[in-house]
Parts: C-alpha cells; structure tokens; sequence
C-alpha cells in the first residue's frame, strides 16, 4: 500500500479507506491510457443497450452513431439529413408525442465537421454526445435557412403558434462534448445555436460555440423563451450579438465563459435563476435585464473584464422588483458594475480592479426581523472553507473519461445482466462490482435492470450510464415501510473512496413502500471524487414502474399499491457529496400519456442529508413528496445552488404526514393543524450552510389550482429552520405559500410583503443581524 492509502487509512478513527479492488484488478484504473489519435472510447465500444418497453425492445435501436446514417463530417457535404435520421429514425417520440420513456436515443458524433443547411429537432429523451477526446464541429453553411430557428431545436414550433412539447414537461436532453459555428452564416442573419426551451432532467456540458464578430452581428448561443429547468456548465462562447438570451422559471448555470459578445446574458424573464463560476472578457454589457419581468438573478464568483457594464437593469426600482445578488464579483476595467438602461449608475466600478463581496437589490431579513428594501453592500454569508477552491465555490462538470481506452471499460451486459426489465440482474450486477470496481470504468448499457436486493455499489467505483439506464429496485425487500431498505447503496457505511455516477436513472418497480432509493455513503478526500452528474431519482409515471395511471389515478386516495418510495436519497453522516443536475422527481402525471394525465403516487421524503459535509448540490430538485422535499438534518458544511420543490398536488387530501407515519427516528418534521402540505425544505441542527438562490412552489389544492388566488394560499408554510441552525439564504423563491419562511415552525416572512411578478422574493436572510 503506498504511503497517501496508508495515511488516509489512518487518519480517522471512524472512517475506512476501501482499497480493495476487484477480484479481476491488477492494479487500480489511475488515469486513461488511450493511444494519441484513437477516437473516444464511447465510439468503439460495443453497444448493446436496449428499451426494456419499447414495442420492440431487441429491435429498437438505442445508439446512434450519425455516420452510420449517411453522415461524413468533412465540413463539405451537408449532413442535415443525415443527422436528422439518426435523431428520428425508430418510432421515436417526436411531434405529436407529447412525452414517452420508450424510445430513448444517444446521438454520437465522431470527430469531424458536420455542415447543416437547416434545424434539426431533437426528440424526446435524447441524448446527443460528440466525441470527448476530439469535439466535433457543427458548422451552420453560409446558406443556412434564414428562418430557423436554431441549429438544434429542442421544441420546433409548428405553424400557428403551438410546439412539439409541453415546456414545463421537456424532461430528457442533453447535448454535450461538441463545438457550434455560425461564422459562416451573414452577420446580419439571426443565427441561433440551440433553441433550448427545457424542464428538469436537462443538461448542456462541454460546449464550445463560435459566433460571428462582426458589428452588427444577430447571432446567439442559447435561446430559451420558456421552460422550468434546468441545469447547464462548462460552455465558452465567442463572439456574438448574445451568449445566452434567456428565460425561464429556475435554471443553474455553472461555469461559463463568454469572450467578445455584444451581451453575455439577456435575461427576458423568469422566478430565478443562479449563475456560479462566470468569465465575462471584453464585452459590452455582461447581464442584460428585463425588470419588468425578471424577479431575480443571484451570481457567485464571477470574474469580468474589459467590459463597460457588467449588470443592466431595463429601468430603475426603488422596490422589490427584480431582486439581485451579487457575491464575490472581480471586475478589471468595469466602469459600471450595477446600471440602468439609460446612463444612470447604480454601482460603480471603475477603471482598474474592483471587489464586490456581497451587494444586494432588494427586501432583506434577519432571524425574525426586516432591515426592509436594501440596494447596498451588506456583510456576506460565510462559506466553510471545504467547499471552496481557489476561493470559489468548487465545481466539477461530469466526468468523460476521454483519455480512457477500450480496454478500460466492462459492460454490464457483458456480464449477464439483461437490463430487459423483467429479469432479476441483482446477481449480474453485483458480480460487475466485485469483479471490476476500481480498475474499470463500469459502463450501463441502456436498459431498465432491476434488482431484488440492495445493490451495493463498492467505494472506488466509476459508472458511465448510456440514454439514462435505469436501475429499478422491485418486489418484497423494498415493500415494508416499517423496515426502509436502500434499493442502491453507494459505499458501505463510513467507506472512504471515490464513487462517480453519470447518466443513470435510480427508480423502483411498485408498490415499494419501504425502498430508500439511493442510500450514500461514500466519503472522498478529494473534491468532487463522490459525485453524481445527470442522474436522476425517477418514481412511476413511465412504463413498466406498475406506478401509471392505471393503476393510480387522482381518485384512488391512499392505495397502498401506489407507494413508490419510504426516502428517495439519504446522504448519510459521514458521506461526503457533489450532486450536479438532480432530480428528485415522484411523479404527477404519466409521461406515456398523451396530455400528460395525473396520477396519485406517493413517496414519504425526497432528500434526506446528516452529512457533515462537505456537500454541494448544485442545480438540484426535489418534487412531490408527502412529508418534506429536502431535510437536513444534523448537516453542516453544505452548499445548496438553487433547489426547487413542488407540494404534492393532492394534498391536503391527504394531509402530511399521511398515508405514511411521522418517524422521528428518520428526523420527520411535524405539522401543526395550518400545515397540511409537504415542506420544501427543512433544516434542523444543522450548521455551516448556504442556501444560494431557492425556488420552493406550491400549485395545487387537491389537484385545483383556482383556490389558490394571488399564489399565497395553497399552503401556509413552506420553509422551517430551527433556531439551533447556523444557515444563511438568499434569493429565495416561493410561489403558493402564505409564508416563505419559518422559525421552530412558527412562521415569520409573510409572502404578501414580497411580491415580486408571479412569485414572491426573499433577497437575503440570516438567523441574525451580521
């Protein structure tokens, strides 16, 4: 053993360093050893996945390589049909759809330039990746269709105003691993990558987009005119009119670049949105804002440089209107900082370097009292220095493994695992483990596998999913609500070691009344080395789950068929965490459906953390759970980037903590006779924690939405901290609640006194004064 496994073996007396490999591991994965010139592993491997419930499961092809669909990738030809078949060839879910789970897709470019002439959609679930090692180029011709609208159209419009999805319910992109080009197409052309218009489970990774720089220039990187997402990290653009022209109800953006634009950020609207770890260079205006319509945007750790205005407001306010927060801003020759449309300065910078440690616009409180309406600098939150690096925030994009060689992958299937949702894989899946954890990168083909026991996932392990593989939890192990049982457990209890997880579904197979679905434990010394990337808790609604509308309608109340999970993600104490992405999600209605039907489902608790930290969660959600969405519980060290919650919808009928039991035990939060919906988050005794920017909703009354007028009355509370909690908040969101924040239970911030648009804005708030 060498000296650093030794010394981390020893350096807590609670903790165990797993060292172990697997039984066929000579010697630990360490870093890739792919040969200069080999294409990405993602390219040779042999893909086997499958849709377990797809009318033609064996049939239905998953994996889509787009040059075996006619493309050539040489920047000469035009591949925009070629790349369209490989999208829709199979019966996938496209325009009528609506949604459906059955016809997944990965969309793979190989390394070249691919010419398009025209958009392309991108279909329901569909995941487009670009090899890793060699990001290919997609190249918009000179000659590009004028009246586009993007090069990738997540939700085309069809004449006459309607469009392929439902935004709220765009659940399942992801494109990442490629480079955009509009440097060909006339400046004076509206030239738009990606048409982005997306819900949860969504992502953009590693993308490169160059724009045209010529003045006058109309192109854009992103555009986004609806949706409720979202996440998005890890992009660079250059040049443009606009890197991202925006606007949704929440959406995390981790880790963005943008050089040479007109503007880097037009925001038109939304609820909410975070912006963590953002490089504006020479630019004209970084954030370009609409009051009238954006509550409120929240920054942390940006760097901007060579540009006049860094924040512009469509107009002044002197009230909660467009709320902001602004925290560990660097700025080098920014002569505005904060300013409206028109001249008026509201911060100002200056022509050599200035520091903003936490400016605020907007209402502001502390423990039970309000400081009122504050447009100043205020004393920051502390962050715990273990969830910083270099001064920020710490961030990690999800793992590729692009330096990684064939010979360092083993799939699942390969093994005896089906993934065909119907046979028991728990065996299969555990020989994987015991075999490979370790040495290999352990590759999921796509496929619903599910297991009958708790699959224990060993500390060291690295897992790279394909179109979202489902690991489904089913039968009488997971069924006893008086004896929760994890479905997957990532490291044993007080393990030390990595465990990176991407691309996988963790769900179950009803009535699982007693499944803990994802139980972490896993510690890491390193940053980011115990973390989960594009992975989601999903809980009924889609095929196969036995959670659909058929079997559990809005009128079916209490059934104890339709109980999908005791706790779906428990970070326990000594687990250290870096969720990006995730999606906590019990659902409201059946995807395969079209209209998207209701059902009654029920799930006790979303996500429940002790950890000590440290702890980042970062573009997360958590929905429809019946006691509380997310609780922590004796946490500290934690930082949590914009949750977003909803009630269930068919509450109060039943009220919390019912069908289930309050469990103490399992630190349930009580309800007083005025509560009768689920709490969004929850925090108790817990220490060291910031909440950066919140969107915690509530719609419905027993499934009616018109009870709830001026959105302030579908629930009484929604956020509890104790008083023995050390937690500072800001930019908080709530929608539906009477109260958006609580003390001991006792409600203290009246929504009423915080209108901000549709929602209701909190800009800042602390146990106490600073």
């Amino acid at each position: 053993m060498s000296f650093r496994l030794w010394a981390l073996a020893f350096a807590s007396t609670y903790l165990t360093y797993v060292a172990a490999l697997g039984s066929e591991c000579s010697a630990p994965a360490g870093g890739g050893c792919a040969r200069d010139g080999e294409p990405y592993w993602l390219e040779k491997i042999n893909h086997q996945g499958i849709t377990a419930y797809n009318p033609d499961p064996t049939g239905y092809k998953v994996f889509r390589n787009v040059k075996d669909y006619g493309a050539v990738g040489d920047g000469v030809t035009d591949d925009t049909q070629a790349i369209i078949r490989a999208i829709s060839t199979g019966s996938r879910c496209g325009q009528g759809c609506g949604s459906s789970s059955t016809s997944p897709a990965t969309v793979y470019f190989p390394q070249g330039t691919y010419l398009v002439t025209d958009s392309i959609p991108l279909y329901y679930f569909t995941e487009v990746i670009g090899d890793a090692r060699n990001p290919p180029t997609i190249l918009a011709a000179e000659n590009f269709n004028h009246s586009a609208l993007a090069i990738f159209d997540a939700d085309p419009y069809i004449p006459g105003g309607s469009q392929w999805y439902v935004n709220q319910n765009n659940f399942y992109r992801s494109v990442k691993n490629l480079q955009f080009d509009t440097t060909l197409v006339p400046p004076e052309v509206n030239a738009t990558c990606i048409h982005w218009q997306v819900s949860q489970a969504t992502s953009l990774y590693n993308i490169v987009f160059e724009l045209s720089t010529a003045n006058g220039t109309r192109h854009r990187a992103i555009f986004m005119e609806d949706g409720s997402g979202g996440f998005m990290g890890d992009l660079v653009i250059n040049g443009g009119n606009v890197g991202l022209d925006v606007g949704n109800q929440q959406f995390t953006v981790r880790n963005l670049t943008v050089n040479c634009a007109n503007t880097a950020v037009k925001m038109a609207w939304n609820w909410g949105w975070n912006f963590q770890g953002i490089n504006i260079n020479s630019v004209q205006v970084g954030f370009d804002v609409a009051v009238e319509s954006v509550a409120a945007i929240a920054i942390i750790d940006a760097f901007v440089r060579d540009t006049p205005i860094f924040y512009r407001s469509s107009n002044a306010t002197t009230g909660l209107q467009s709320s902001i927060v602004l925290n560990n801003i660097q700025a080098v020759n920014v002569s505005t900082i904060v300013g409206i449309v028109g001249g008026e300065t509201v911060l100002p910078g200056c022509a050599g370097y200035t520091y903003v440690d936490t400016w605020v616009q907007g209402n502001v409180y502390a423990g039970h009292d309000s400081r009122g309406y504050t447009q100043d600098y205020i004393a920051p939150i502390s962050k715990d220095w273990s969830l910083l690096e270099d001064g920020r925030v710490f961030g990690k994009g999800r793992p590729t493994y692009a330096d990684y060689d064939i010979s360092q992958i083993v799939s699942v299937r390969d093994y005896g695992a089906k993934g065909d949702g119907y046979t028991d894989d728990t065996a299969a899946l555990r020989e994987v483990f015991d075999k490979f954890a370790g040495c290999k990168i352990i590759f999921f083909d796509a496929g619903t596998y599910l297991v009958t026991d708790t699959l224990r996932v060993p500390a060291g392990v690295q897992i790279f999913g394909e179109a979202w593989a489902v690991i489904a939890g089913t039968g009488e192990e997971f069924n006893d609500v008086d004896n929760p049982t994890p479905v997957v457990q990532v490291g044993e209890h007080n393990s030390k070691g990595t465990a990176e997880i991407g691309g996988i579904i963790f769900s179950v197979r009803g009535p699982t009344a007693g499944a803990i679905v994802l139980q972490w434990n896993v510690h890491s010394e390193v940053k980011g080395c115990a973390g989960m990337w594009d992975s989601y808790v999903r809980l009924g609604g889609t095929a196969g789950s036995e959670l659909q509308l058929s079997q559990c309608p809005t009128t079916d109340v209490g059934n104890p068929n339709c109980f999908a999970a005791f706790l779906a993600v428990h970070l326990t104490r000594h687990s250290t965490a870096y969720f990006e992405g995730t999606w906590i999600w019990l659902a409201d209605h059946d995807v395969e459906t079209l209209g998207g039907n209701q059902t009654t489902i029920y799930s006790g608790r979303g996500l429940l953390s002790e950890s000590n930290g440290p702890v980042w969660l970062i573009g997360t959600g958590s929905e429809h759970h019946v006691i509380v969405n997310y609780n922590l519980a004796g946490a500290s060290n934690h930082y949590i980037g914009l949750p977003q919650t909803e009630s269930p919808y068919f509450q109060p009928t039943p009220p919390p903590p019912s069908p289930f039991t309050n469990r103490p035990d399992w630190n349930d939060p009580s309800f007083n006779a005025n509560q009768t919906s689920a709490w969004g988050l929850h925090v108790t005794n817990s220490h060291d924690i910031l909440v950066f920017g919140a969107g915690l909703y509530s719609f419905f009354v027993n499934y009616n939405s018109t009870v709830c007028p001026n959105q302030l009355n579908c629930q009484s509370q929604i956020l509890d901290v104790d008083s023995e909690s050390t937690i500072g908040i800001y930019s908080l969101a709530t929608v539906g609640a009477t109260y958006q924040l609580s003390i001991d239970s006792s409600p203290v911030i009246p929504a009423a006194e915080n209108g901000n648009g549709f929602s209701r804005t909190v800009t800042a708030w602390t146990p106490s004064w600073w």
